[in-house]
Formats: C-alpha cells, sequence, structure tokens
C-alpha cells in the first residue's frame, strides 16, 4: 500500500471516528449535525485518496455528487433546526424526539 494513501486513510477515519462520538455523545442538534458533516467530508477524503490512489475519476466524480446533496442537506437541516429553536426556544435533542405541535 502507498505510504501516501495511508495516510489519508487514517486521516479519513480518525475523522469519521471524532464525527461519530459527536453524533453518539452530543445533545445539541445543531453539533450533532456538523458532526454528520465531518462523516461526510471523511468519507469524501478517502473517495478521493481511492480515486487518486487508483487512478481512476469515478472517485472524484462521486465526492462531487455527495458535496451537492451535502448542501441541499444542510439548506434543509439548517432551516429545520431554526424553525425548531424559533418555536421551541430549546435545542435539547432529548426534548425534541417528537416534532408534534
Amino acid at each position: 500500500m502507498n505510504t501516501n494513501l495511508t495516510y489519508y486513510l487514517v486521516l479519513g477515519i480518525c475523522l469519521f471516528a471524532v464525527g461519530t462520538a459527536g453524533v453518539l455523545v452530543r445533545k445539541n442538534p445543531l453539533v450533532m449535525f456538523m458532526s454528520v458533516e465531518l462523516m461526510w467530508n471523511a468519507v469524501n477524503l478517502i473517495f478521493l485518496a481511492f480515486s487518486r490512489y487508483l487512478a481512476d475519476a469515478a472517485g472524484q466524480v462521486f465526492v462531487f455528487l455527495v458535496i451537492t446533496v451535502a448542501a441541499a442537506e444542510v439548506a434543509t437541516g439548517l432551516g429545520i433546526i431554526v424553525v425548531v429553536f424559533r418555536r421551541r426556544r430549546s435545542l435539547d435533542a432529548d426534548r425534541l424526539s417528537a416534532l408534534k405541535e
């Protein structure tokens, strides 16, 4: 395995682990949302590393599509978070388990 590929894979795995820990440990939906975005970027880094290692542009095209979907997710997710905060004045994930009202 190429040394440069190893470094990118280790970095991507560490970023993914930090994002997973952020989703599982934190109760603030905004922090959880940012942790999910960190996980998306970790996977994108791994895709790009393999794309360069294999000299294939398919990984780069896939990353472009993932970034596009992530941008749509950010717009939708932040909109939902803002609306929930305005209605409830709280962003505690335990209290937001049911979106009634």
